[in-house]
């Protein structure tokens, strides 16, 4: 007869803590295989109704087999219905009420003043008073590493787990982290999505497409690397790899060397009797990494020459490639025009077709969803692909978890459940989100937990001002910064939403193009922006919360150790483009905001996990338990 033990959930290890409830029935030994069916009318269930009803909102049956732990969530909590499951205890000195504006500044962190301090060199008075008139309401926090589910943290934060952070109010184990533990596990190997991919190994090609680079932000070389090596001992006979090189999450110019790597790893699987070849590459920004559907084109280059084997430029090896590509007068990896590579008689070595297995390597999902829709997608109109292989397609990843795309990935996405957004809308809380297409997604989409569309469209109201085509985001860096506070100011003072939440793109967007001049231009549109939504605060008596994701723009150079600014080989700064590690600020204020509120002094490693507990609780509720604390307190005067 299988055992059981009630457990409180402290008792449970870290990494089997699902936020579901305060406690859970861990089964132990047998049965091997349990349904979901079975485990709803499971005996046990009487013997803790007792226990948890009118109790707790959620509870998780854990089946112990072996080593192996299963976990299922059963359902809600007998007798209580899904609006009930959702309801926050009204907080006991905030009222509700108040309409909060919730302002994300991408890559706006903050570091000492400097030159290439972006955000210091521009004029930011708004941004500036914060600090200066209500220290007491302004302080720092975690947007890397660890404080947003990262392995280390060596590990910058982005843009997609700083946003997930945020809407979560929990850390969860996120993309670089994911795949490193299903790699060193070897679990990646047993999933359905490499059982499915490995249906092709015997008679087909397996194409690995995605970033070469160790920036960690979409890719790691080290993963690719494991896995090309996993897959050929596990039967791939014949690989291709489609790299796309970076220059934006690392400095520019490193493409050669990971080129040069991975091409001793594919030498020496041929060795071992692999058919292993690079076919063809390509600049991220220009080839394949579009993303939010801002320019199809660039998608289309890739599609040109992973699938159809053709590029305006054919080379014998990628060294050669990527080394004479950049020779080009201005050419950066980012930009690198794309390529393909040819055998003697100056056939594509490798284009993608019918029978052939396909792996999109990147973890971060926002710049391989266009290319996995079009890879997956029967009915696709964005471009004419000309010819479309039948494949076996699986992400490193599943990006879309409300689409379902792609239908097959290598490792689960974290299970994000019962964001703040969710909670808001079940109490009462009518929200609006707004950014131009390139963070789009950011408000919306990651905010809620890497889920598509409305929690309750009579609730919620999503605007995307769309983004600029063509041109890169030095040209004009002012980006969308009005058109976005705009639109938040006239949802602000149409009295209908509780909350309005946005994403200025400008310090992270333009930060990323390395042009100093242009982000300084950038973070003082931003700022101006942020004016005008705090006036429309002002206006109805509202409370602001100011943020952001993760830094950039406050330091865009190479720095040795003693961090003073590298240079090239000829005497040249070298710019940094990339995210950074540093901590970002938060603001509070407005005449909303009731008397006594400051941020706590006992918090103080609080990152952006932190901020949701501390939006809820401006909201006028007590944030569910298991979130992070909440970053304020309430000092009676």
């Amino acid at each position: 007869m299988p055992t059981y033990r009630l457990l409180k959930r402290s008792a449970i290890p870290f990494f089997y803590r699902l936020p579901y409830s305060p406690i859970a029935i861990v089964l132990q030994n047998k049965p091997a295989v349990v349904s979901f069916c079975s485990l709803q009318s499971s005996p046990i269930l009487s013997q803790f109704q007792s226990l948890v009803n009118r109790t707790f909102d959620f509870y998780i049956f854990l089946v112990l087999i072996g080593s192996d732990l299963i976990v299922r969530r059963l359902s809600r909590t007998m007798g209580s219905s899904g609006a009930n499951a959702f309801k926050l205890a009204d907080h006991p000195k905030l009222p509700k009420g108040k309409t909060i504006a919730l302002i994300v500044l991408d890559g706006w962190g903050e570091a000492n003043p400097d030159p290439y301090n972006c955000i210091h060199t521009a004029e930011t008075p708004t941004m500036d008073s914060f600090k200066k008139t209500a220290p007491e309401k302004w302080r720092l926090i975690k947007a890397h590493g660890t404080a947003v589910g990262l392995p280390s943290e060596d590990d910058m934060g982005n843009s997609e787990v700083g946003h997930n952070a945020l809407g979560a109010g929990r850390i969860y184990a996120q993309g670089a982290k994911l795949v490193d533990l299903a790699l060193e596990s070897g679990k990646i190997y047993d999933g359905e999505g490499f059982k499915y991919i490995k249906q092709s190994f015997d008679k087909g090609t397996l194409h690995l497409i995605g970033l070469l680079s160790d920036g960690g932000v979409h890719s790691r070389l080290d993963q690719v690397q494991l896995l090309l090596k996993g897959a050929a001992e596990r039967g791939a006979k014949r690989i291709r790899l489609h790299i796309l090189t970076d220059g934006r999450d690392v400095i520019d110019g490193t493409s050669v060397g990971f080129v040069e790597t991975i091409e001793n790893d594919l030498a020496k699987l041929r060795e071992k009797g692999v058919d292993a070849k690079i076919a063809s590459g390509g600049g991220r920004m220009y080839v394949t990494m579009d993303r939010y559907e801002n320019d199809w084109s660039v998608v289309k280059r890739g599609w040109d020459a992973q699938v159809l084997g053709e590029a305006p430029h054919k080379f014998k090896s990628a060294v050669e490639a990527v080394k004479k590509l950049r020779e080009t007068p201005k050419a950066n990896d980012q930009y690198l025009p794309p390529f393909v590579i040819v055998d003697d008689s100056g056939k594509a070595v490798g284009p993608i077709v019918d029978g052939d297995a396909v792996v999109t390597v990147n973890f971060r999902a926002d710049r391989m969803t266009m290319l996995a829709k079009a890879l997956e997608y029967e009915d696709f109109d964005k471009f004419d692909r000309v010819r479309v292989p039948k494949i076996n397609y699986a992400g490193m990843l599943q990006y879309d978890g409300e689409l379902k795309l792609p239908s097959h990935y290598l490792v689960s996405p974290p299970e994000i459940e019962r964001t703040s957004g969710e909670y808001l809308v079940h109490n009462g809380v009518k929200t609006f989100a707004c950014s131009e297409t390139v963070k789009f997604g950011h408000v919306t989409f990651f905010w809620n937990g890497n889920r598509s569309g409305y929690f309750n469209p009579e609730m919620e109201e999503y605007i995307e001002i769309p983004s600029d085509v063509g041109i890169t985001f030095n040209v004009q860096p002012k980006m969308k910064a009005l058109e976005i506070a705009e639109k938040a100011r006239d949802a602000i003072l149409s009295g209908k939403f509780h909350q309005v939440r946005v994403n200025l793109p400008n310090g992270d967007m333009v930060g990323h193009t390395g042009d100093v001049e242009a982000t300084v231009v950038s973070c003082k549109a931003a700022d101006e922006a942020v004016k005008i939504m705090i006036d429309a605060i002002a206006q109805v008596g509202g409370i602001f919360v100011v943020t952001a994701d993760h830094g950039n723009a406050e330091d865009m150079v190479k720095r040795d150790k003693s961090g003073k600014p590298m240079l090239d080989k000829n005497g040249n700064v070298q710019i940094l483009t990339s995210h950074t590690l540093q901590p970002v600020p938060i603001a509070i204020g407005g005449p909303g905001l009731a008397p006594g509120v400051r941020f706590r002094s006992d918090v103080p490693t609080g990152g952006l996990a932190n901020v949701a507990a501390t939006v809820i609780n401006l909201h006028g509720f007590e944030a569910p338990s298991d979130y992070e604390t909440t970053l304020i307190e309430v000092v009676d005067k």
